[in-house]
């Protein structure tokens, strides 16, 4: 055959012969570069299972993870008690996904040390309510210990290793809280607590869990409590004062701040 003659340029035969060569030539390297190249520049196929790392120390992390031939970063940190310190505490991908090789994993720690929280206030509320309180402030419930009261199951301490210990102590969270609550057959009479300066909600609260009545509520002379959330002012019977369970409890609200005015004498004509 006549090469010359066959790549004749100046025929419509010639010029579809030439557009087919070249097709045929970029089909060509397409297929290489998909098929053969790409694949080998990217490892494709080359896969591996991520290992289970939840747990193990930071030195046996970094070896499990170069004998898959992976790699690895720390995002963050948290705490549980369930682990050892510096220990792993989560990984992603999780254990058994199947990534390519020096795929980056990312690796929560366990902290050293919990981190603090403030102790929430329990007293006067309901052993009930205390657990609730207790487990979602990611505190532990200790023991619970009954003293001699009219109010069965009625917070009125809490402890901390045997001591107690006042509302807003910051502990280590998961810390274990002993409680002291009432046992339901104390002496009928007993001593009211305070309310004024509590707002008006929170007392109503408090009388609740002393089983007293709330008896007449009135406003301060001058006080406009329009929008304002009202606190109580003065109480009756007092702080202090004995009482019996069911008495009446009267109340004197006012917006915060409020100052009772002065009562001046009257002067002679």
């Amino acid at each position: 055959m006549n090469i010359r003659k066959f790549f004749k340029d100046d025929t419509l035969d010639g010029l579809l012969k030439h557009l087919a060569i070249m097709v045929g030539i970029l089909l060509f390297i397409c297929i290489v570069y998909f098929y053969i190249y790409l694949p080998h520049l990217t490892h494709h196929d080359e896969t591996v299972e991520v290992p289970a790392l939840i747990g193990l120390k930071p030195d046996e992390m970094d070896k499990t993870l170069r004998e898959h031939k992976l790699r690895y970063s720390v995002s963050d940190s948290a705490y549980t008690d369930t682990l050892p310190p510096l220990s792993v505490l989560r990984q992603f991908p999780v254990a058994g996904a199947t990534v390519k090789e020096n795929r980056m994993v990312l690796i929560s720690l366990n902290r050293i040390s919990p981190p603090t929280l403030p102790m929430p206030d329990l007293t006067d509320g309901s052993l009930v309510n205390a657990k609730a309180v207790l487990k979602s402030n990611e505190l532990k419930l200790g023991r619970t210990f009954y003293e001699p009261s009219p109010f069965k199951n009625l917070v009125r301490e809490f402890r901390y290793h045997g001591k107690p210990i006042a509302a807003g102590t910051r502990l280590p969270k998961g810390s274990i809280i002993d409680l002291i609550v009432g046992d339901g057959f104390g002496p009928a009479d007993f001593a009211i607590g305070n309310v004024m300066g509590d707002a008006y909600e929170t007392a109503l609260r408090k009388l609740s869990g002393w089983n007293l009545h709330l008896g007449r509520v009135e406003i301060m002379e001058g006080a406009d409590t329009t929008g304002a959330i009202p606190f109580v002012f003065k109480q009756f019977p007092l702080s202090g004062d004995s009482v019996r369970v069911g008495d009446p409890v009267d109340l004197w609200i006012a917006p915060k701040g409020y100052k009772e005015p002065e009562k001046g004498n009257e002067e002679n004509p």
